[in-house]
């Protein structure tokens, strides 16, 4: 793999954040790919020595050690570094399969309107199919003859992007930290003419790593739905956000300590307001309304067994 890197058309990031064991086992796994590609690491700073065993162990990785932990965001810094046409990303707990990289430069090469691919996300020893990514499957959205079904959206540790594209709509934002970092980015793809697609063949490997603050990230993920609203979404929505924010809050009992930063970060973010054009408008709605029609399908069901079952 890495004897032709000089040559590859591919950049590999992994964003990494105290898991030196769970990292190491990662980039043991993607240098043993096929693929021709480069691999530039990135650690958020992390204390746990990360960077020196990275260093040790993997001395053809490029590493970069982030000033601070910057959550999302340090994959900006990777992708600072890329020189190639495509760079794609990981997570310090996931690994793409042997072939999905350079497949997904082959669909790229033939699809100048898509900037974005969503691979197959499988989970655990089981291989069990990520929900989302199923989801993403049956997208109600019209293909118009593009590689696979079309999406308002991607997972960030489990996409290949067009790199000129992912520099042109800035990256990821840093005040977001981590949680939705991608809601941003998406709408700022569709609205500037680009495609994303979800594609079945290019398969990602997730090994869910235990060390995960749960709690903490259903607050951040309401909170930054909300500032993205009012950067980018009509008014009704970026109302609805915001009081969905807070009816986390309220739940995680954080709202005290919460709301400083919700209002201020809304104040951030009307100044940054440019709300996206119809053809997204439409996009959205037309997800939005399939996801309705899907729940209330399941909810009748549900309601079915329970009454058959009594």
């Amino acid at each position: 793999m890495f004897a032709d890197s000089c040559h590859a058309r591919l950049t590999l990031i992994v964003l990494t954040y105290n898991r030196a064991d769970q990292v190491l086992e990662t980039l043991a796994r993607l240098a043993a790919l096929p693929d021709r590609a480069r691999i530039i690491a990135v650690d958020n700073a992390s204390t746990d020595a990360t960077a020196e065993r990275i260093a040790a162990s993997f001395p053809f990785v490029e590493l970069i050690v982030a000033p601070g932990n910057l959550g999302a965001s340090g994959r900006n810094l990777g992708v600072a570094r890329v020189a190639t046409e495509y760079v794609a990303f990981c997570d310090d707990d996931t690994w793409w399969s042997a072939g999905s990289l350079s497949r997904a430069v082959e669909i790229l090469d033939a699809a100048p309107r898509v900037a974005v691919l969503n691979a197959r996300v499988v989970v655990g020893e089981h291989g069990a199919v990520d929900e989302t990514c199923e989801r993403m499957r049956e997208s109600p959205l019209a293909t118009h003859g593009l590689p696979g079904p079309s999406l308002v959206g991607y997972m960030a540790g489990a996409c290949v992007f067009r790199t000129n594209v992912f520099r042109q709509v800035g990256g990821y934002e840093p005040r977001f930290h981590i949680g939705g970092e991608e809601t941003l980015v998406s709408l700022d793809v569709l609205s500037a003419g680009y495609e994303i697609v979800y594609m079945d063949e290019l398969v990602l490997h997730h090994h869910p790593s235990p060390l995960r603050d749960s709690a903490r990230r259903r607050r951040l993920l309401a909170r930054n739905a909300a500032w993205v609203a009012w950067m980018r979404l009509p008014l009704i929505e970026a109302l609805h956000a915001t009081r969905e924010a807070l009816t986390v809050m309220r739940a995680e009992h954080s709202l005290k300590r919460d709301l400083p930063a919700l209002a201020g970060g809304i104040a951030w973010a009307m100044v940054r307001r440019r709300v996206i054009p119809p053809h997204v408008q439409d996009m959205r709605r037309i997800v939005r309304e399939d996801d309705e029609r899907r729940a209330k399908k399941a909810d009748a069901s549900a309601s079915f067994r329970s009454t058959r079952d009594a």
